[in-house]
């Protein structure tokens, strides 16, 4: 029986909270995931949206590499 594993090279992920801390947190979060199968950061792009009733909305795209 032959096994083979293919290891993740690249993951983008995608964000979104009401207040910048909580994005913060999720971002953390996921991070620490990642970081368990050896992914690190390669890049973060981040946006903020106010809407017409002035509530703000962040939005945040994380790209994942291969140590």
């Amino acid at each position: 029986m032959n096994f083979q594993f293919d290891l993740i090279e690249d993951k983008v992920e995608f964000f979104e909270a009401n207040n910048l801390k909580a994005l913060q947190k999720k971002i953390e979060t996921q991070i620490d995931e990642n970081r368990a199968i050896l992914l690190g950061v390669h890049s973060v792009s981040h946006q903020m949206h106010v809407n017409e009733n002035g509530q703000t909305y962040f939005t945040a795209v994380v790209h994942f590499k291969k140590k």
